[in-house]
């Protein structure tokens, strides 16, 4: 056999190997595969869990369909005191991240969740930016009337309903981007693109929100758990809780509740469908009122704060 035909039947031989080798081990579904530079490429769509519902908004107004999205507080259901059901906690091992915000069930729950993968990446997209106490974000009524009264005084840790602020949103979406662009390199610059497009989408949200509320009568409303704070900073609003320290108000309390409403001439009532209504509507009843339900936890974060801002500017008005 000749020089040629020996090495014809060599590269033969090699490319049969390479077959059977290849054949009897298949990559993994989903596994990241190398890219023709040999840098490691995620597998796409990436899987990330989030807290909540506005948070799946976030994300995907900045990944779009290079991820899927999956939600922790589905719902209907309270993230004061959620608790993640057994296969919620086996999706997270195909997780590559997760962004946690500082809601309650966080606080019981988080060691568990990033223990379940070590690979999955744990972002807190509360950082850089500075909570205030619940106490701090509403109007006292003691002050108002000079009473001794120390409902509104109790101490309930820090506000974690950040996602309601336009302007701390942007502090997020910021750190979403880096977590995204970190993890997939490859499409950082799609990342980019739809971050600025977010961004432009807030300021005009911001603006809008400004026009609704321009020249509005009363600048204070009744809620009954105190979710509107930030939002309530950020327009120049006083957010007045029914709900304080996850405690429903005494008799004295609503009575309370009652003659402020009254005084300030206040007769919409402000609820959201995680809660109880009871002691909304007992006060709306009394002031000859009626109760509101606004939903901090929607799903289209933008639309929903618009349509807030309007029903907040006719019950102010």
């Amino acid at each position: 056999m000749n020089t040629g035909m020996r090495t014809f039947l060599m590269v033969i031989l090699l490319v049969a190997s390479t077959v059977v080798q290849t054949g009897c081990n298949p990559q993994p579904q989903g596994a990241q595969s190398p890219s023709p530079s040999g840098a490691v490429v995620p597998a796409h769509p990436l899987q990330v869990t989030v807290s909540i519902l506005p948070q799946q908004y976030f994300v995907e107004r900045i990944a779009g369909d290079l991820v899927t999205v999956n939600v922790m507080v589905l719902p209907g259901e309270n993230p004061a005191t959620y608790e993640p059901k057994p296969e919620q906690l086996r999706m997270l091992a195909d997780s590559a991240a997760y962004f946690s915000i500082g809601v309650p069930f966080e606080d019981a729950w988080m060691e568990r969740i990033a223990s379940v993968s070590s690979r999955m990446l744990i972002v807190d997209t509360a950082q850089g930016i500075e909570r205030k106490p619940l106490a701090e974000t509403e109007q006292e009524i003691d002050d108002a009337q000079g009473s001794e009264d120390d409902h509104h005084n109790h101490a309930e840790g820090l506000d974690p309903h950040i996602w309601l602020s336009p302007r701390l949103v942007k502090i997020q979406a910021h750190t979403i981007f880096e977590a995204l662009a970190g993890l997939d390199p490859q499409h950082e610059t799609v990342y980019r693109t739809n971050l600025e497009a977010f961004l432009s989408d807030i300021d005009r949200l911001e603006e809008d929100i400004r026009a609704s509320l321009r020249g509005v009568r009363n600048r204070k409303f009744i809620v009954f758990h105190p979710s509107w704070g930030y939002f309530a900073n950020d327009f120049g609003l006083e957010q007045v809780a029914i709900e304080v320290g996850g405690q429903e108000p005494s008799a004295a309390e609503l009575a309370s509740l009652i003659e402020f409403a009254k005084r300030e001439g206040i007769d919409v009532i402000l609820a959201q469908p995680q809660f109880s209504r009871r002691s909304a509507e007992t006060i709306a009843r009394e002031i000859g009122g009626e109760v509101l339900l606004i939903d901090p936890l929607a799903l289209d974060w933008l639309d929903n704060l618009s349509q807030v801002a309007r029903a907040m500017a006719a019950v102010l008005q």
